[in-house]
């Protein structure tokens, strides 16, 4: 399996010496989680009743725009829904645009396609499965819904499949989302619950597509898929528009914050979203590894060593502390990589 971020295992391996405790901002999770609540005793000692799914598909229906209820299917995490959606068509050709998030490919594969990771999205044309990250991950390229529809025609044309996953689009441009136009079919949107609300660990998500489509993946899991407790969060999350608006704002002004303390120590920020940021520069192993040792740990990829993505500081203790990082870094005249990098 592909590395990922999140693994503080990972990272003790790597910097057995750095500062405790960890500052972990290698996710792209939200680290104002939505408020924890006292679940009821039968969330946890009775299986969920029927209509506590259909009540989650309704909201879903809503906070994403879909058509109506049934073009929702629930699922314990995007992540298992990956080989299900991949299989609705015959193994044969994927293409993934990239750089992207790795275990779209890893998925396909798996489920017998001959999978590749394309860097024009005119290349997924000819594909039997085309998929798209958008907002992308890590860099937060974002693709049109224009586009994306007359890509998803194309494919449907001849019996093929587009995978649209939109794990950040709830800070994104949502006009672009996909959602609402997944009826005709050839679309399967992929929305994911624990990134914006910050409970990763509830292991929700949502495919969002044709009647028909959404009917084969509800029979694929059969009943109980998703459990109480994830049942509870997704209801009362999905349904407090309040909350929702007012953490678009915060964490909008958080990454702006996050960009302006990047930039006073010559790292420019050249993409991502709210909830991540995106550098590129010849010095990034060299910030990786001293950010490493301070005991803050960002995303690296093993492939492309001359980029790092910054997750958001949780407190201020959190940015207090990379502040700081930032600033020795600096003083040991590591930081002019970097600099240079960012004044081309």
């Amino acid at each position: 399996m592909a590395d990922h971020g999140g693994s503080l295992g990972r990272a003790r391996a790597l910097f057995p010496l750095a500062l405790q405790p960890w500052i972990d901002l290698s996710t792209g999770i939200n680290p104002h989680s939505y408020p924890l609540f006292d679940l009821p005793a039968t969330a946890l000692t009775r299986l969920p009743e029927p209509s506590s799914g259909d009540g989650l598909k309704a909201a879903a229906a809503v906070a994403y725009g879909a058509p109506s209820s049934l073009h929702v299917a629930l699922a314990p995490g995007t992540q298992i829904l990956l080989p299900r959606v991949f299989s609705i068509v015959k193994p044969g050709r994927a293409a993934i645009l990239g750089p992207t998030y790795a275990e779209h490919l890893r998925a396909a594969e798996l489920t017998g396609h001959s999978a590749v990771e394309v860097r024009d999205f005119s290349a997924l044309a000819d594909a039997d499965l085309a998929i798209v990250v958008n907002p992308n991950n890590p860099d937060g390229r974002v693709i049109p819904r224009a586009d994306l529809l007359a890509l998803a025609e194309t494919l449907r044309r001849r019996g093929g499949l587009l995978v649209v996953d939109e794990a950040f689009m709830d800070v994104g441009p949502r006009q672009e989302s996909l959602c609402e136009d997944v009826g005709e079919g050839g679309i399967v949107v992929l929305r994911s619950f624990g990134k914006f609300f910050g409970l990763a660990g509830v292991r929700l998500g949502f495919a969002i597509s044709s009647v028909e489509t959404v009917e084969r993946l509800d029979a694929e899991f059969g009943p109980w898929s998703v459990s109480g407790p994830a049942l509870e969060y997704g209801l009362r999350a999905l349904g407090d528009q309040a909350w929702q608006d007012s953490m678009r704002e915060r964490l909008a002004s958080d990454a702006a914050r996050l960009d302006g303390l990047l930039a006073a120590h010559g790292v420019a920020v050249d993409g991502g979203t709210s909830l991540f940021r995106h550098v590129t520069s010849s010095g990034a192993a060299d910030l990786f590894d001293a950010l490493g040792t301070a005991g803050i740990l960002l995303r690296n990829f093993a492939d492309r060593p001359d980029e790092l993505r910054f997750g958001l500081p949780g407190d201020e203790a959190a940015w207090d502390r990379l502040e700081t990082a930032l600033a020795a870094w600096n003083k040991t005249g590591r930081g002019g990589g970097v600099r240079a990098a960012a004044a081309r």
